[in-house]
């Protein structure tokens, strides 16, 4: 039991010293490096044990040359002397580097530490500044967009209005105001003086396919006249080069049938649409129409329009989506026919599409009236039919007991109400004269004839009769009529002028 208790003790002391071995080892190694590092040692040596191991050797040879006759037995004693005290030399050197140099590595370490600290703090207070400023710029950039947006929907179509007469090289418009009060005039006193010998096109305007009456009792005073009048069926919803297209298709069937040129009238977007159609297919419809004449037509634009879809102000997004709902979900329309009338849209499409110089034009525009008395106003739009409903009887008239048959009911509404307060906005904003939709000079189309009634009238009174009209007044058919009269004169002035000039 004693033999297993001592040689266990032995084989405990000896891990352990091998241990210790190992940790000065790996001590030594560190230190060995972190002095080479810094140049304390060069080549792996010591100065110290250098001038040791001179002195040695030095006192080596001095005994060699004083005891030359020394016997052998001696000089192996002074060998193993020597060896003895070189081996003491070594364990004093490590004692020393032990003593002097033990603890370096460790403070080396610390200051590594305090060092990488810094390193840190300096590393993460450059990154706390630069999350910082970026986050003041995207801060100042989101202030920036804020007030870019507010900025353009305040300014809104300040420098658009109008553009029509400052661009560069657009013809001069004539005033004919005063002969177009003559021929009304002439009208009202019986004198019908509107030829025959033209097809008359009437072309209505946005959204006319949700009101039966459109144009509806003009077309009617025509017909009384005898003549040959039409309404374009077109879906006023849908963009101008659509409606150009389908209109010229009408203008050809109705010249391949009648045998006559045909006279266009346009209101609102017709308008726009029919010079669409003469300016894009010129060619195949110079020696078909007779005449243009736009009413209230929005050729250069409108700012309503302008200011509902235009890109880049307060909730431009969210206005845009309402109104695609409103326009392609409810109505089953397309959002290109608003967008089309926008000043941007037009200026792109009049600066591709010249209108011809051979066809007459006349442009009509009207300021609304925005007294508060025109609150009160009511426009008759359609009709709706009741159905048939019996009765009880009461008493023994046979005329109020039998069964009332299905009677129509004028559906009316305050169109001219929205069209003063439209009116009212726009002149308070911009300082335009307008019909509630259209400014006055934005539907000067250039080198054409200019029209502006005596009447105050909004941008519907051309096509909705008012429920209560004064009968002293002049109505829509008849400025109609006198418009279409004027065309055929133009139309007679320019033939005559062409005539004169080719027999010179």
């Amino acid at each position: 039991m004693e033999d297993i208790f001592s040689r266990l003790l032995t084989l405990t002391s000896f891990i352990t010293r091998r241990f210790i071995h190992f940790i000065e080892d790996l001590v030594l190694r560190d230190l060995s490096r972190c002095l080479e590092d810094w140049g304390i040692i060069s080549y792996g040596q010591h100065p110290s044990s250098c001038s040791d191991h001179n002195s040695v050797s030095v006192s080596c040879s001095s005994s060699t040359h004083c005891n030359s006759s020394a016997s052998l037995g001696i000089h192996e004693r002074g060998a193993s002397d020597l060896e003895h005290q070189s081996l003491v030399s070594s364990r004093l050197e490590i004692v020393r580097r032990r003593y002097n140099y033990g603890g370096v590595h460790f403070i080396f370490k610390g200051l590594m530490l305090s060092v990488s600290c810094l390193r840190f703090a300096c590393r993460l207070a450059v990154a706390s500044w630069r999350y910082y400023f970026g986050y003041l710029r995207c801060a100042q950039a989101q202030v920036r967009s804020i007030v870019s947006r507010v900025c353009k929907t305040l300014h809104g179509s300040s420098d658009e209005i109008g553009w029509l007469q400052c661009a560069p090289g657009m013809a001069p418009a004539e005033d004919g105001s005063a002969r177009f009060r003559e021929l009304l005039q002439c009208i009202r006193n019986g004198q019908h003086i509107l030829p025959d010998s033209f097809v008359y096109l009437l072309i209505p305007g946005l959204f006319s396919n949700h009101g039966p009456l459109y144009f509806v009792s003009t077309k009617r005073f025509f017909s009384k006249m005898g003549l040959a009048c039409h309404i374009a069926k077109i879906h006023s919803e849908a963009s101008v080069e659509q409606n150009a297209w389908e209109l010229k298709q009408y203008i050809e069937e109705l010249y391949w049938g009648s045998g006559k040129r045909v006279m266009l009238l346009g209101h609102s977007k017709g308008g726009v649409d029919a010079a669409a159609a003469l300016s894009i297919y010129s060619h195949e419809l110079k020696d078909k129409v007779g005449g243009l004449a736009l009413v209230q037509s929005p050729y250069g634009g409108t700012p309503i329009a302008s200011d509902i879809l235009r890109e880049g102000q307060v909730a431009d997004k969210e206005t845009r989506k309402i109104m695609e709902f409103l326009i392609c979900k409810l109505i089953k329309g397309d959002i290109q026919s608003l967008e089309d009338l926008t000043y941007e849209k037009r200026k792109e499409f009049i600066r591709n599409h010249k209108l011809p110089d051979n066809i007459p034009l006349i442009s009509f525009h009207s300021e609304a009236n925005i007294a508060p008395g025109v609150i009160s106003t009511m426009s008759h739009i359609a009709h709706a039919e009741l159905p048939r409903l019996p009765f009880p009887r009461f008493g023994n008239d046979d005329a109020e007991n039998a069964v009332l048959a299905g009677r129509k009911v004028p559906v009316i509404v305050p169109i001219s109400a929205a069209m003063a307060l439209c009116a009212f906005h726009l002149q308070l904003r911009y300082g335009e004269k307008s019909d509630g939709l259209v400014t006055c000079r934005d539907a000067e189309v250039p080198g054409s004839v200019v029209v502006k009634p005596d009447q105050k009238l909004d941008h519907a009174w051309m096509v909705y009769s008012s429920w209560k009209r004064d009968p002293s007044d002049p109505d829509a058919c008849e400025m109609c009529e006198a418009l279409l009269t004027m065309l055929v004169e133009l139309g007679t002035r320019s033939q005559k002028s062409k005539q004169s000039t080719n027999s010179v």
